[in-house]
């Protein structure tokens, strides 16, 4: 479907606040398209600092959490490392095996569980509790990250072997509230937690916790007051915050993706040496947010769709260049075996939504006996993007009489409050679901489908007016002709990192095509060059022809509007212009 191309509304009172705060008019615009809080500093966006974070002990049961784990290690007694299999999963796992390491836990006294995506499910599953329970030596503590708010059935049968649990999560939390059995519960979003910023990866959340763990353990001297902070950690929590694309308006995450790319850029581990090489970046290119979210992270994310996830692990604590080497071939090689069953996968999920007019309907709900749960939430992205609706994708599930869904949603539809209402309304129907405003995840039952899709396009409409859906792009306006150079660029990135709720800046503009050809290994790209004012432009439109031999959107001397983001290309030690086309308008 074509994309309707729109000029996003601005807060006069923010232009003009930045504006006053020496910011350029343009700078002042993309902001202020942005942000309708009219209490913003402008400095906590363009220049986060980590002294913006706040204090760990803000988290709910921080205080308790921390003085546990200060025992455990005292006591020499075994922990546990639970996460989940995605990038924030992986991500947190290392951030707590290296701190636990880091103060002076030996590496056999630490086990580590992670579930496989597909026979064990996601969080503290009952296949994972089966694995730590048959375990020869069992943990006397557990640290969940980046899981375990809803799983309470899982965590009272750990208890009741004498495993205490201590959960960090991001979440959001059951109705019926957090796990009884827990040792306790840190994540901002329970009732009664005071720490402000209640949008965080989980990497964030359990790295907060192990910096209150090493300010306890300094203050009962079992630590030098002068060991380091562990800022040095901040590399991993920086990737998960982009991977798990929480949001990026916030000073916290912020501050934490630009130090993080700092150290990226040092290249201290050996996963990001071996990670620049696969990429053939020359020694002194940087890391730039985006390779964070559209190079490492999918190939981290790949493993546990596909696979065993601890390989993934395996890849980002490698302690030499040729351990990183092999265990990222690995998955680059998943990586590869992902992209083709995405793509196999999104034409099956595209011809059905189609057949059942998802166009026409408040939400889009497809299944497919073949589709593969690994990369059912990426499909479910696609078909928001391409309707303009909230889309969920079932997937058979690991008991096949029992579906597993993701769910992804849009601007002013909260996915989980939706869920939420289906629950209401069709008490059973969930066997689980859990998520937050943008994604969620859940199973069922085969037979509840059509409730499912009944009940949930109900909710969709409970909080938008569904006969206004249709697929958008958001621009933030036009560029005289001038502005149209690498200088702007340099500009435009002093707002970076882009991400969820700070959208990178897309302009609208009228050219007339010049030339172009298709390019790629599929020939499914368009290389044009662009003429505005007599001045020509080198763009890219990828994907601008839906498959090989299609029919293509433009001709030679035809004038399009169009959306398009403004990139600089660097080789060579030149800087060359090219804007990249995002969607002709309808």
């Amino acid at each position: 479907m074509q994309k309707k191309i729109c000029r996003r509304p601005i807060s006069a009172e923010v232009f003009a606040k930045v504006r006053e705060s020496g910011f350029s008019p343009l700078i002042a615009r993309i902001i202020a398209g942005r942000v309708q809080n009219t209490d913003i500093d402008p400095a906590g966006i363009i220049q986060p600092s980590l002294a913006d974070i706040d204090h760990p002990q803000l988290l709910k049961n921080s205080d308790r959490a921390a003085g546990r784990i200060c025992r455990a290690i005292s006591e020499n007694e075994n922990i546990g490392i639970v996460t989940d299999y995605d990038v924030d999963g992986i991500t947190s796992h290392l951030v707590l095996q290296e701190s636990l390491r880091f103060f002076n836990v030996e590496a056999d006294r630490l086990s580590h569980f992670i579930g496989h995506r597909l026979t064990d499910g996601y969080g503290v599953s009952k296949r994972l509790t089966d694995k730590i329970l048959a375990a020869q030596e069992k943990p006397a503590l557990i640290i969940t990250a980046d899981c375990g708010s809803g799983d309470e059935e899982n965590i009272k049968r750990l208890a009741g072997a004498g495993i205490e649990v201590i959960v960090t999560d991001h979440h959001t939390i059951p109705a019926h509230g957090v796990p009884d059995s827990a040792c306790c519960v840190i994540n901002p979003l329970q009732s009664g937690c005071e720490y402000p910023d209640k949008f965080i990866s989980g990497c964030m959340v359990s790295w907060l916790l192990m910096c209150h763990v090493r300010n306890l353990l300094i203050a009962r001297g079992l630590l030098k007051a002068d060991i380091d902070k562990m800022s040095f950690l901040l590399d991993l929590v920086a990737l998960s915050t982009i991977a798990d694309a929480v949001s990026l308006f916030s000073t916290t995450n912020r501050a934490v993706v630009l130090f993080g790319l700092n150290l990226f850029n040092k290249k201290q581990r050996p996963c990001w040496r071996a990670m620049a090489d696969l990429l053939n970046r020359k020694k002194d290119e940087n890391f730039k947010p985006d390779d964070l979210g559209f190079q490492i992270g999918p190939r981290i994310n790949a493993r546990g769709r596909l696979a065993d996830p601890f390989a993934a692990l395996n890849f980002l604590a490698a302690e030499d260049d040729r351990q990183a080497a092999k265990w990222l071939a690995v998955l680059d090689k998943d990586n590869i075996e992902r992209k083709a069953i995405e793509r196999e996968m999104l034409a099956q999920a595209l011809a059905e939504a189609e057949k059942m007019g998802a166009a026409e309907q408040g939400a889009v709900v497809v299944s497919g006996k073949n589709f593969h749960s690994g990369v059912q939430g990426i499909v479910a992205s696609r078909l928001v993007d391409y309707f303009g609706r909230p889309a969920v994708v079932f997937s058979p599930a690991p008991d096949r009489s029992q579906l597993s869904g993701s769910a992804r949603s849009i601007d002013g539809v909260h996915i989980l409050q939706a869920l939420n209402y289906v629950n209401e309304q069709k008490s059973g129907l969930f066997i689980r679901f859990g998520g937050h405003r943008g994604a969620a995840g859940m199973t069922i039952n085969k037979d509840k489908l059509a409730d499912f899709k009944k009940y949930f396009s109900q909710a969709v409409a409970c909080q938008v007016d569904v006969s206004r859906l249709e697929p958008l792009i958001w621009t933030d306006g036009t560029l005289g002709c001038a502005e149209i150079n690498p200088d702007t660029v340099t500009e435009i990135n002093i707002l970076s990192p882009f991400g969820r709720e700070f959208a990178e800046p897309v302009f609208a503009g009228t050219f007339q095509v010049d030339s172009f050809r298709l390019v790629g290994a599929e020939p499914v790209h368009l290389s044009l060059r662009l003429s505005l004012k007599n001045k020509v432009f080198s763009a890219i439109w990828f994907r601008a022809v839906k498959q090989p031999g299609a029919a293509l959107p433009v001709a030679v001397g035809d004038e399009i509007d169009c959306a398009y983001r403004l990139t600089v290309n660097e080789f060579k030690g030149r800087r060359n212009l090219q804007l990249q086309v995002l969607a002709l308008n309808c």
